[in-house]
């Protein structure tokens, strides 16, 4: 199963699909530092390191699917809040992607603040221009081609188009040790005759709280005392009421997921990055502190999300805190654990840029989750495809024989 990955980062998202099953025959990334560490863990002659709009799709083979975090500042809830009126909204090319690849899925992935009450139009926007990719408009307003798609009948039209679908996802409900929540977009083309559901939870807050306040199990397995079992977020009285209601509803029976995976769990089995150890990227950063808004994240707790800033990296969310309210920074090797990165996962460029990257990955455990249940999804349809023939491949092919002339 074939994909291309836009807007690749770090490529968080394409390791997890890597590890699903999926074989990437192309990355496509501008920043130099993120191409490095595409090169670094990919096959360097599959990467273009360049702006997406100079990317030529002539020479690739039929796709799949297209994957990518198409950049979120636009609509993050720290940034400036422009949207479509800010130049790094970089949807119109995702669309573009999907318009001349014609793949059987997408996978998009971007920011809760892509959800905010002030975005929804240019949202639904999005979504419907992911649906009918063909569907072009003369005008640059954009609110004039919404009117356009709004009106279309989707059983009625022709051209090639998609089922959408997109939910606010939590990373640390799927494994990932850290409070991260994003949109999913998931695109299957229609010809498929196929549903998306997403992957079901596998793990929970009510059972890391069962574990530590009822039964005592997470700290046991690592052998706390009773005097270090406590901070802030166990002992207040929203988590205290949280537990009763837990007792109430499960009495005998505890819940049946997972629990929450914390930063204690991914970090433990790590020297301390101050001692002697042979770990390339577990270099101790000195100059923590705890500041308003940037109080750091709990060890016995999942990490507050990784972020990547958008002037350097903020500090509070990238930092450890322990019981004793001593903070220290994450280091670079300590942040990968916390996106699931596998540990030989290599990040170019220093502490600050290496956190950037980092900070704007996707989690590569949720990216796996995600990508197994595409390909089986793909891999049943393509059993079909192979017995019938897929007319949409020779779509792609004049499309890109097409774009090949125009650019001679």
């Amino acid at each position: 199963m074939k994909s291309v990955e836009i807007f690749s980062g770090a490529g968080g998202l394409a390791k997890g699909l890597e590890i699903a099953g999926i074989n990437h025959v192309a990355f496509v990334e501008n920043n130099k530092n993120a191409c490095a560490t595409l090169k670094a863990n990919f096959k360097s002659r599959n990467i273009f390191c360049g702006d997406i709009e100079d990317y030529e799709y002539c020479n690739l083979p039929t796709i799949d699917i297209v994957a990518g975090g198409p950049p979120c500042q636009p609509f993050s809830l720290g940034g400036k809040h422009k949207a479509n009126q800010d130049n790094r909204d970089m949807f119109p090319y995702a669309i573009k992607a999907i318009e001349t690849l014609t793949p059987k899925a997408f996978f998009f992935e971007n920011v809760k603040g892509l959800l905010r009450p002030s975005f929804s139009d240019y949202f639904k926007y999005i979504i419907l221009r992911l649906t009918y990719p063909e569907c072009q408009s003369n005008s640059k307003d954009w609110r004039k081609h919404l009117l356009i798609l709004n009106n279309i009948n989707f059983s009625s039209y022709t051209g090639i188009k998609y089922k959408v679908t997109y939910k606010l996802l939590n990373a640390a409900d799927y494994g990932v040790p850290q409070c991260r929540e994003r949109v999913v977009i998931i695109g299957l083309r229609s010809d498929l005759n196929v549903d998306w559901t997403f992957p079901t939870q596998t793990h929970s807050e009510k059972m890391l709280l069962w574990n530590m306040c009822i039964s005592g199990e997470y700290w046991e397995k690592y052998k706390i005392p009773k005097s270090k079992r406590n901070h802030p977020l166990i002992v207040s009285k929203d988590t205290k009421d949280k537990v009763i209601k837990l007792k109430n509803q499960f009495d005998m029976f505890s819940p049946q997921l997972r629990p929450w995976r914390t930063v204690r769990d991914a970090l433990s089995d790590i020297p301390d990055p101050r001692s002697f150890h042979n770990i390339r990227d577990h270099i101790f950063r000195d100059g923590a502190k705890i500041y308003p808004g940037h109080s750091g994240s709990y060890y016995d707790w999942p990490s507050k999300t990784i972020k990547a800033g958008d002037h350097g990296v903020p500090g509070g969310e990238n930092m450890i805190r322990y019981h004793d309210d001593t903070v220290r920074y994450f280091t670079i090797f300590e942040a990968k654990r916390i996106q699931t990165f596998p540990d030989n996962f290599y990040i170019h460029g220093s502490w600050g840029e290496a956190m950037r990257q980092i900070g704007n990955a996707v989690p590569v455990a949720l990216a796996e989750v995600i990508g197994m249940k595409i390909t089986e999804i793909l891999s049943e349809k393509n059993k079909f495809f192979k017995r019938k023939g897929d007319k949409n491949t020779a779509t792609f092919k004049d499309k890109l024989k097409k774009q090949c002339a125009e650019l001679l």
